[in-house]
């Protein structure tokens, strides 16, 4: 589907999941069995999966598995409930990221229009296991779409450049959706269109999303590229060496304000300084209109041990006994800090005089 060399977090045949364990990579590609909700639970709150629509596929596709031959005694309507509580369960592994609530709502409202014409359970878990199986397929597709939209508009805003020098954040490649990715995507369509000069990317710390997943992905797809400290940024701004920042997003809410991996914050920040252009790019899955700024926006915060101890809290203690420890995993850039949002649907751009987007108009002529 995303192609025989792609990497895959998500591999998924009917009534089997298996998710890549990202807390391996890079030295190794170990894959672990999902059979059940509570399996993909674990898998999302342990970090063995992660980035926004890959959580939301993961969650989706382990639910898919457990009802896939279920021995369930009960009516439609219950077996509709059933799912519906199992749904309600996966989003509390991960609150932040909006697409695994927003595919949640879309489930279940699904279920329980199947249970108003079913005649037995077995046809509920059938419509919700097609369901689960269209989302894996149509995120490639709109990823591919992101990566194109944004690829052109980038081209048409830096005209003057015969060679665009990029920077990301965090993991927005084929590790954190089903394939091809989101900022990611933006940079692999670049690179595939022959104006890609370089891609930097950050280590991301404190769980390395950068450095241990992003850097993969770039060197397993032979893109130009090279890591940076994440405190090197702003120097690497200053120099002149990058036209433009992508990152990805967790929750974008109405006015364009957008929660992603901690430390985007700073670089939008230091974007602004610069002159450096500074981009968005995600699914319209990841926009939360319900929320009118990000002030609205629960930031999930990360046990001590990811900053205490080395690999992501994984090895070693590396910091003193008693110290305490801050660990949000994400920050909100103001969107008065962002030049655009790059979505399948097209590039959402500035339309107010404050610097906030209108989204929700965006969105309606776009349906």
């Amino acid at each position: 589907m995303v192609g025989s060399d792609a990497l895959q977090s998500i591999v998924y045949a009917r009534g089997s999941l298996r998710l890549l364990d990202q807390r391996k990579l890079p030295l190794d590609m170990d894959y672990i069995d999902v059979k059940n909700s509570v399996d993909g639970w674990n898998a999302i709150r342990d970090m063995v999966v992660r980035g926004a629509p890959a959580i939301a596929i993961a969650a989706a596709l382990a639910l898919a598995v457990e009802v896939s031959d279920l021995d369930f005694i009960g009516t439609p309507g219950e077996a509709a409930s059933f799912v519906s509580k199992k749904l309600e369960y996966l989003v509390s592994s991960r609150p932040t990221a909006v697409n695994l609530s927003d595919a949640a709502t879309k489930l279940q409202t699904l279920v329980s229009k199947a249970a108003e014409t079913a005649k037995d359970s077995k046809a509920i878990f059938q419509a919700y296991i097609e369901a689960a199986e269209t989302m894996l397929v149509d995120d490639v597709a709109d990823n591919k779409a992101i990566g194109s939209h944004g690829a052109e508009f980038l081209q048409r805003q830096l005209a003057n450049s015969e060679k665009i020098s990029v920077l990301t954040h965090c993991n927005t490649g084929s590790l954190a959706t089903a394939g091809y990715g989101t900022a990611l995507g933006v940079i692999r369509a670049l690179h595939s269109g022959g104006v890609l000069e370089k891609a930097f990317c950050t280590e991301t710390r404190p769980f390395n999303q950068g450095s241990r997943l992003t850097a993969f992905e770039l060197v397993h797809e032979k893109i130009p590229a090279t890591l940076i400290a994440d405190s090197a940024a702003a120097a690497l701004m200053k120099q002149g060496h990058v036209k433009a920042v992508i990152v990805g997003a967790d929750r974008i809410a109405a006015n364009g304000d957008t929660a992603n991996k901690i430390g985007t914050y700073n670089l939008a920040i230091s974007a602004k300084h610069h002159s450096v252009q500074f981009y968005v790019a995600a699914p319209v899955t990841s926009i939360d209109l319900s929320l009118p700024s990000g002030d609205e926006i629960v930031i999930e915060e990360r046990s001590p041990k990811e900053l205490l101890n080395s690999e992501g809290g994984l090895g070693k203690q590396v910091a003193a006994s008693g110290i305490s420890v801050w660990n949000p995993a994400f920050d909100v850039t103001p969107a008065n800090l962002i030049t655009a949002i790059i979505t399948e649907k097209g590039v959402i751009t500035k339309t107010d005089a404050d610097g906030s987007f209108d989204i929700k108009g965006f969105l309606q002529p776009a349906k």
